[in-house]
């Protein structure tokens, strides 16, 4: 059964040494440190690879995150992988659970999260599957 979580989150976003590669193909990268609160309380460490293009307005992002702490009340820690891009003023974002990465109370976790950007504050709707959760 599908299960609904939500909630905010604080975010700090900071550039990492680059590398030779990722300077030759134009990449950004950088560390991502979140702290969730609501259904999901916990924080998180991740790196983010980012690029641009020419185009004013076009850019993409791949991260992996990975999040510790308690989803409603259930202990354990699980991955999250992100893909998104924007273009032309159009947007997309995906972020999953990756497959078979929770641990503890979180085993067998799997969904999708949104994350919600509104006047400057960032929110999560998580919708999820767990089995053994009400």
């Amino acid at each position: 059964m599908t299960q609904f979580a939500r909630g905010t989150f604080d975010v700090s976003v900071k550039p990492l040494p680059s590398d030779e590669f990722a300077e030759a193909a134009a990449l950004g990268r950088m560390s991502i440190d979140k702290q969730f609160h609501g259904d999901l309380e916990g924080s998180s460490k991740g790196q983010m690879l980012a690029t641009s293009t020419a185009v004013t307005g076009s850019a993409a992002y791949v991260a992996i995150e990975k999040v510790t702490g308690s989803l409603k009340g259930r202990r354990g820690s699980f991955s999250l992988q992100h893909s998104a891009w924007m273009a032309g003023g159009k947007q997309g974002m995906t972020i999953t659970v990756v497959p078979d990465s929770g641990t503890e109370q979180l085993v067998g976790l799997s969904g999708t999260l949104l994350i919600i950007i509104a006047e400057g504050k960032h929110s999560y709707e998580f919708s999820y599957s767990l089995p053994g959760a009400n």
